[in-house]
């Protein structure tokens, strides 16, 4: 993997890491209500759970890819077109939805186990392996798939929960909201580039 592709790689890890979706927005919950010591089990869990998710995703498909060219092309499309439409509802979206938190918070099997069925994670594990993989060295560039997110993913999710409080009050603020939302959204598209080349 060219070190071009790895850092856009880098950057596709961080912003699907960072940005809303249904981890964060736990993640953000809880950390408000729990503080954040209490939910790094779930910061963990997730971790382990989307590494093994989209390891999964790179080894049950590889063979698939590989054989079907066609299909590993339609996969990269689909992935960026469905990533941009994502990009736009970040951008053009202007308000928080936050969730009632249970009594404890979420433990790391639970939140390993809920990757599983998140439509987030799915999106980002095939389209990171139908983007990022060379079908030349396809296990090589799955493990440098899943070594990225390893990378960001719990340092990305544990903003979250640890600045829960002030980055709620923060994101309050209408006007901060929509550049915040903006930004990542531009970062989600600029992401995709070396899937263009």
């Amino acid at each position: 993997m060219a070190l071009d592709t790895f850092l856009a790689l880098l950057l596709f890890a961080f912003t699907t890491s960072i940005t809303p979706g249904p981890n964060n927005m736990m993640l953000f919950s809880s950390g408000v209500n729990f503080g954040f010591r209490r939910t790094i089990p779930h910061m963990l869990g997730i971790g382990a759970g989307f590494l093994s998710l989209l390891l999964g995703v790179g080894l049950g498909l590889g063979a698939l890819l590989r054989t079907v060219p066609l299909l590993y092309m339609c996969l990269k499309f689909a992935g960026g077109a469905y990533l941009i439409w994502i990009a736009w509802k970040i951008a053009s979206s202007r308000s928080l939805s936050e969730k009632e938190s249970g009594v404890q918070p979420m433990s790391f099997l639970s939140a390993a186990a809920f990757q599983w069925v998140n439509p987030k994670a799915w999106v980002m594990a095939v389209t990171a392996m139908a983007t990022y993989t060379n079908p030349q060295l396809y296990l090589v560039s799955v493990l440098l798939v899943g070594l990225a997110f390893a990378a960001v993913n719990v340092p990305s999710v544990s903003t979250w929960a640890g600045f829960g409080s002030a980055l709620r009050d923060w994101l309050s603020d209408p006007v901060r909201l929509k550049w915040f939302n903006i930004t990542m959204a531009i970062l989600l598209v600029l992401s995709l580039w070396p899937m263009l080349k």
